[in-house]
C-alpha cells in the first residue's frame, strides 16, 4: 500500500508534505520497510530512463530515496544514481545496499553546480512542497531532463479490502488505515489529488513542459505472512500502541487465513512527469 492514504484519509486542507513526523517514521524499522515494500514495475524503469537525455545510462537523482527500492532498479538498468533522503535510518540502509546518498530534505538540499538527467522519486514526492521540490528539480535537471514522480496504488481484491475494513473499523478506527481502506474501490480517483498536486506544481515552477501522466498495472500474490510483514510499514501503523497493532495483525491475519491464506493485490504505478523546457 502506499504510504499516503487516499483523498479523504488526510483533511484536504492539509499539505502532507507539512506531516513531517509521519513523514520521517518509516526509518523506525528500515529493515523491514526495505525487505516488504514492493518495487516498481520495470516498464516503469525504462520508460523514464527512455525519455530522459544522456542516452542509455542517463544520471538519476533519487529524492526521498528512503531505503534505495527505486534507486537500486535504476542503478541495475545501467543509470548512475544519487539519492538524496533526509531520514539518517533510512539513509544508513541505502548506503549499506551500495546506494550513494546525502542526508537532507529536497527543498534545503544543495547541489553544488551537479547536473543530472533526471529527478526521481518514488512513493516520496507528496511529501515535498509540490513548488518548491518542482522548481528545484528544474535547477538540477540538464536541458531537457525529465522530472518523474511516482507511485505504487494498491487496490485489494473486494472480499479482502471488506474484511481489513471490518478489522481496523473495529479495533483502530481512527486510524490512516481506517479511513483508507473505507474507499478501497476509489484508490486511483483518490489519489487524484496526490497526482494533480504534483502536477500543479511542476506547472507553477514555469520551466516545464505540460505535465504528463503514464500508468503501469502490475500486481503481486501476498501469502498471511508476507501481507503481515509488511503491514507495520504503512500509514500510521508503526504509531499505533503496541496492543493497539497486535490487534490489527491479528484481525488482519484472521481474515486473510479467512480468504485461503493469501490474496492477489492490484497495483497500478502512475507518474507524473514533465520534461525541462528548452529555456528552463
Amino acid at each position: 500500500m502506499p504510504t499516503l492514504p487516499p483523498s479523504g484519509a488526510i483533511p484536504p486542507q492539509d499539505q502532507p508534505h507539512r506531516h513531517r513526523p509521519l513523514a520521517e517514521s518509516f526509518g523506525s524499522d528500515a529493515e523491514r520497510y526495505d525487505r516488504t515494500r514492493p518495487p516498481y514495475p520495470d516498464a516503469l524503469v525504462h520508460r523514464i530512463i527512455a525519455a530522459a537525455p544522456g542516452g542509455g545510462a542517463p544520471g538519476i537523482l533519487d529524492v526521498g530515496a528512503g531505503t534505495g527500492i527505486a534507486a537500486r532498479q535504476f542503478r541495475a538498468a545501467g543509470c548512475t544514481v544519487l539519492g538524496v533522503e533526509p531520514d539518517p535510518r533510512m539513509a544508513g540502509f541505502a548506503r549499506r545496499s551500495g546506494v550513494e546518498v546525502e542526508e537532507a530534505a529536497f527543498e534545503a538540499w544543495n547541489g553544488a553546480g551537479r547536473r543530472f538527467d533526471a529527478v526521481v522519486s518514488g512513493q516520496a514526492w507528496h511529501w515535498v512542497d509540490p513548488l518548491v521540490g518542482a522548481a528545484k528539480a528544474a535547477e538540477v535537471l540538464r536541458p531537457g531532463g525529465r522530472l518523474a514522480v511516482f507511485w505504487n496504488v494498491a487496490r485489494p481484491p473486494a472480499e479482502a479490502a471488506e474484511a481489513f475494513a471490518a478489522v481496523y473499523d473495529r479495533v483502530a478506527p481512527d486510524s490512516l488505515a481506517a479511513r483508507a481502506h473505507r474507499l478501497p474501490t476509489a484508490a486511483l480517483a483518490g489519489y487524484s489529488t496526490v497526482f494533480d498536486r504534483a502536477a500543479d506544481g511542476i506547472r507553477q515552477a514555469g520551466t516545464f513542459g505540460e505535465p504528463e501522466q503514464w500508468r503501469f498495472d502490475w500486481r503481486r500474490r501476498y501469502s498471511r505472512d508476507e501481507w503481515l510483514d509488511q503491514l507495520p510499514t504503512q500509514g500510521d501503523h508503526n504509531r499505533l500502541p503496541p496492543a493497539g497493532l497486535a490487534a490489527v495483525l491479528t484481525g488482519v491475519g484472521a481474515a486473510v487465513d479467512a480468504l485461503g491464506g493469501a490474496f492477489t493485490m492490484e497495483y497500478s504505478a502512475v507518474v507524473v512527469t514533465a520534461a525541462l523546457s528548452g529555456d528552463g
